[in-house]
């Protein structure tokens, strides 16, 4: 089965100018044999400013998703993270190559890229919708800031323990005192939650997980909870803390705000080939026997 995908972006590791000069003829390659199939290819802007990609249309992060049908990401799981957050309300699924260290997002080898390219140009692939967190600071009953997640939010001191009080649909949890709380989308429970001993949750479920860092009380355990739930976060203490978005973007925070976090609207699309296993790919990455 062909697919309709007329229009394809592609967007490299955009803000590191040497990690592209590194990948620019993979990411020639790749435009090259795109073009070569008649379908029309953008290119960050960025990534074609320092990758020196001429000869192809251009656009910016914030706008190239809504020019495009598919969207192809050359980079590491961090930069897949980023362009999830910027793309997320124009629904063009992503597809990931890797050029980083444990590629749990970005799951196509460069080896082999144009042949499993090929494959998903050819309607073999599977769509996975990836559920996304939608978080707000509020202080003094405003909104100081709000962004999304696509791995996890995090709060977090950077010098002593920080004393949060939580509650979850308007009921009380508990006060923890901990170097911090994770609060993780299935996505993210391989990653940051997963060194501070959170479990580890299928992308289908619908699900979020709490994951104190270092908790002073050792009985205060993570905890799954639904992902229609509202979870909601106060700083009751702290030295110095702050709120972290994939861990690319960070807010300062005060005593007594209120962080605010529930399941966005919008979800993000993974593309991957049709033989592609979840299971498999944690076995490999995880270095599972």
């Amino acid at each position: 089965m062909q697919t309709s995908f007329k229009s394809i972006a592609i967007i490299g590791k955009y803000m590191n100018q040497s990690a592209l000069q590194l990948m620019q003829r993979d990411l020639a390659d790749l435009a090259s044999h795109l073009s070569a199939k008649h379908i029309e290819v953008w290119i960050e802007e960025n990534t074609a400013q320092h990758a020196e990609l001429s000869g192809f249309k251009t656009a910016s992060l914030e706008s190239i998703g809504s020019k495009v049908d598919l969207v192809i990401v050359m980079g590491g799981d961090g930069t897949m993270l980023s362009v999830a957050r910027s793309l997320i309300d124009d629904d063009v699924p992503l597809v990931g190559v890797n050029r980083g260290r444990f590629g749990f997002l970005t799951d196509l080898r460069v080896e082999d890229m144009l042949v499993q390219i090929d494959r998903i140009l050819a309607g073999d692939f599977i769509k996975e919708p990836r559920v996304m967190l939608a978080a707000k600071v509020v202080r003094d009953n405003q909104v100081l800031h709000a962004n999304y997640a696509l791995n996890d939010v995090v709060i977090k001191s950077a010098l002593r323990l920080i004393e949060l009080e939580v509650t979850i649909n308007e009921k009380f949890v508990h006060k923890q005192r901990a170097d911090g709380l994770i609060i993780s989308t299935p996505t993210g429970t391989t990653a940051y939650a997963l060194s501070a001993g959170g479990p580890i949750l299928h992308p289908n479920l619908h699900a979020f997980t709490l994951v104190p860092i270092c908790p002073h009380t050792l009985s205060n355990r993570p905890i799954a909870v639904h992902s229609d739930s509202q979870i909601e976060v106060t700083v009751v203490q702290f030295d110095e803390a702050q709120l972290s978005f994939d861990g690319q973007f960070q807010v300062t925070l005060e005593i007594g705000d209120k962080i605010i976090v529930t399941r966005a609207q919008q979800t993000i699309s993974l593309l991957h080939p049709s033989d592609y296993c979840y299971f498999d790919m944690l076995r490999n990455k995880l270095n599972w026997g």
